[in-house]
């Protein structure tokens, strides 16, 4: 009984020396490691620069805005300008048809008109907007106006050609020696631009008028064109009507190669036909 209280005992001392240690070794660990404090520092410069492009974009917004002002009144005025020059170009050419239709046919198809010299401006003759034909309308009275073009190779048809169908004014064909009196004549031929059965590109010419006359120069634009696709010919050709007649008294012609002076023309062609008597007023005609 004695010895069984001694181990008792000896239990009971262990037990309790044992927690002791186990505290102070706790306590001990727990000395030995530094406290950690956690700090988070955030990176500002990518939202400082993105501040700062959206600041740059404001302000080019603005100067945008306002150059877009500045264009649209630089455009009117150039819308003005360009009228005025339009003006005084249809003044002049006006008053050239006025004097080319009032020539009277003495012998002689083609004429020069102002030297030889055509009468385009340096405007006219840019090629900074590439190839363009213009039509002019139709008059009170139907009759065809002035064709102008910007000629090029990018132009030129490649499609086949259609029969044409419409009656120019003045138009009373009939057989004659060789073939027909009129032809439905283009203003800009065929070859050059692909223009078939428009209205505003067709006259009654005699077959004299439209082959050889006109075809001499409209082959010449042509093979130059043909050359490169880097040349140019400014080009026009204008009806002449005597007062309130059906029939042209002839073509006005000009061609101006840009950059060279390969093609360089401005003729009146007149409107006849050997051997016959025309009555411009409707184109009928008789044997002379």
């Amino acid at each position: 009984m004695k010895n069984r209280k001694l181990i008792i005992s000896l239990i009971v001392t262990t037990l309790f020396l044992g927690a002791g240690i186990s505290g102070n070794l706790d306590q001990t660990t727990k000395s030995n490691h530094p406290k950690v404090v956690t700090k988070i520092k955030y990176n500002q410069s990518e939202k400082n620069k993105a501040d700062e492009l959206a600041s740059e974009n404001e302000d080019l917004a603005d100067e945008i805005s306002n150059l877009k002002q500045k264009i649209k009144k630089n455009n009117k005025k150039l819308k003005k300008l360009g009228k005025a020059n339009q003006t005084q170009e249809l003044s002049q050419s006006n008053a050239s048809a006025a004097k080319l239709a009032n020539l009277n046919y003495s012998g002689q198809d083609v004429i020069t008109v102002n030297n030889n010299n055509p009468s385009f401006s340096k405007s006219d003759l840019s090629t900074a907007n590439g190839a363009w034909q213009r039509y002019g309308d139709l008059d009170n009275l139907n009759r065809a106006s002035a064709a102008n073009a910007l000629l090029n190779l990018s132009l030129m048809p490649k499609a086949k050609r259609e029969p044409l169908h419409v009656n120019p004014t003045g138009w009373h064909n009939k057989k004659i020696s060789g073939g027909w009196l009129y032809n439905r004549c283009h203003l800009i031929g065929y070859q050059l631009t692909g223009q078939n059965n428009n209205w505003k590109n067709l006259i009654t010419g005699t077959r004299q008028l439209n082959d050889p006359d006109m075809l001499k120069y409209e082959d010449q634009v042509a093979d130059y064109i043909k050359q490169s696709s880097s040349h140019y010919v400014r080009y026009r050709v204008t009806p002449i009507f005597r007062g309130s007649e059906l029939l042209a008294r002839g073509v006005e012609m000009e061609g101006q190669s840009t950059g060279d002076n390969q093609v360089h023309f401005n003729v009146f062609i007149f409107n006849i036909q050997p051997g016959y008597e025309l009555n411009y007023s409707d184109g009928t005609s008789k044997a002379a």
